[in-house]
């Protein structure tokens, strides 16, 4: 039986480890798909506050653990499997285990939906993005791909024309997802060269360790041709990692967790922070700062329910 349980350790969950640990809650940490979660694929971060000169992501992930732990939170590894969220005590079925907690906090996080290359996965914060807000502003004046047909897509685009000197945007289709807004705004822009309809079939080259070119296919001729580039932003969209929980807490039509009253989910005892419930901001410093709302919220809510 635990106080609390924490599902996820990127930097929701881990913030909200260490104010739940420093509340002397004794939390356990269950470290989910990703361990570290979205910042362990990025390089350099230079947009969290109070790392003058940037810190790798690994890296801050690695120190939050650690801060995490000098504080009393105890971490397991696996992802979890089945929750009972119909009583308290819920129930928690990580692998061969079930754990029991009197509040539960997810900061399970989403992951960025990708090609499935393995030259996209080799290259993955070595000139392969998924979030232009992160890594945008190491591409000045390079020339960079956005793939994408979605509002994400026009978005990512257009902001990397502050830092690109141009963007080529490739999508599978002659038609968009985009809403019209959207689509006339990045067709407005003369950085944004539009590719269509195009497949990436290739990045280059894993074995230079940097990415130096696309192999593109016409989707009608099936022609191929190599378009030399810098980096590639692959902006097809995020999946909440929350299918455990469907059927069981109120989330929208994307299957993001629905909060109100700061982290509150539609189970009392249950509380939702980072990007399991957040598909607008997705930066490390919101998640961290919804971890520390979840972890409070949770605290009150014992304070309030002993015995």
């Amino acid at each position: 039986m635990r106080n609390v349980i924490i599902i996820g350790s990127g930097c929701a969950g881990l913030t909200a480890a260490i104010y739940a640990a420093r509340a002397n809650l004794k939390p356990l940490v269950i470290d989910g798909y990703e361990p570290g979660g979205q910042l362990t694929l990025t390089t350099m971060v230079e947009n969290f506050p109070g790392f003058p000169e940037g810190i790798l992501g690994p890296e801050l992930i690695e120190n939050m653990r650690k801060q995490a732990q000098r504080f009393g939170a105890e971490f397991k590894a696996g992802a979890v499997s089945d929750v009972n969220l119909s009583r308290r005590p819920f129930q928690v079925v990580a692998g061969k285990e079930t754990y029991q907690c009197g509040a539960l906090i997810v900061a399970a996080g989403a992951s960025a939906r990708l090609l499935g290359l393995e030259s996209e996965r080799k290259l993955m914060g070595h000139g392969v993005s998924t979030c232009a807000t992160c890594d945008g502003y190491f591409f000045r004046g390079k020339e960079i791909v956005v793939v994408g047909g979605g509002d994400s897509a026009m978005e990512e685009a257009i902001f990397l024309t502050k830092f690109a000197r141009r963007v080529n945007l490739i999508h599978r289709r002659s038609e968009f997802r985009a809403s019209k807004i959207m689509l006339e705004r990045a067709r407005a822009n003369d950085k944004i060269q539009f590719i269509t309809p195009s497949v990436v079939e290739d990045v280059l080259d894993p074995g230079k360790g940097a990415v130096e070119a696309v192999k593109i296919r016409h989707a009608q001729t099936q022609q191929t041709a190599t378009l030399p580039t810098d980096g590639v932003f692959i902006a097809i969209g995020h999946d909440p990692n929350t299918k455990v929980f469907r059927g069981k807490l109120e989330m929208d039509a994307n299957g993001y967790l629905i909060t109100n009253n700061g982290s509150k989910t539609s189970v009392e005892g249950v509380f939702a922070a980072g990007d399991a419930q957040d598909h607008h901001y997705r930066q490390a410093v919101t998640a961290a700062g919804s971890g520390c709302m979840a972890a409070m919220d949770a605290e009150k809510f014992l304070e309030e329910h002993k015995g």
